[in-house]
């Protein structure tokens, strides 16, 4: 597979998180978040981009959003729980995202703002339409998703190297 060809990564942050007794690593998605989360799916499937690695913070919040959402795909991408992602950075962020096999065309991050919204805005060298206006104004709410398009291999991902294509948010 060429280096030149194009590339995507789709960036959904979880689902509404709910607020018990239990350690932020812990806490469970809300009755609004098991609602979002296949909405988001459907809308992921109805996008037809084609997913082949789902990589998925190990957080409860964002696993149970994946498991609500992958059920809504027409095919089910290789999975990989990834406690980086988890708190993580920008700049750890990238570094995941580098790692990426070329093999892979479509990758997917499911994980938690800030990141979520640093990611996509880094990379976003340029949008089409309004999907940065919009995300920008909109702050990334949970169970929405970025999608930025590249093209290169995937060590190659920096501030700027994309372009923002879509900006879905469940509650607009």
């Amino acid at each position: 597979m060429s280096v030149d060809t194009p590339r995507r990564i789709v960036l959904l942050r979880h689902a509404k998180a709910d607020w018990p007794q239990t350690s932020d690593h812990e806490r469970p998605l809300a009755d609004r978040g098991r609602q979002d989360a296949p909405v988001a799916g459907r809308r992921l499937a109805e996008s037809g981009i084609p997913l082949d690695l789902a990589l998925c913070s190990t957080a409860t919040r964002t696993r149970e959003t994946w498991k609500l959402a992958v059920t809504e795909l027409p095919e089910r991408p290789k999975t990989v729980y990834e406690e980086r992602l988890y708190e993580a950075s920008l700049g750890e962020l990238i570094a995941v995202v580098n790692e990426t096999p070329d093999t892979v065309n479509g990758l997917l991050l499911i994980g938690h703002n800030p990141g979520m919204h640093a990611l996509a805005d880094a990379l976003a060298g340029q949008a089409e339409g309004d999907a940065l206006a919009r995300m920008n104004r909109s702050g990334f709410p949970t169970a929405a998703f970025a999608v930025v398009t590249f093209n290169g291999s995937w060590k190659s991902v920096e501030h700027g190297v994309g372009s923002l294509v879509d900006f879905w948010t469940p509650h607009p």
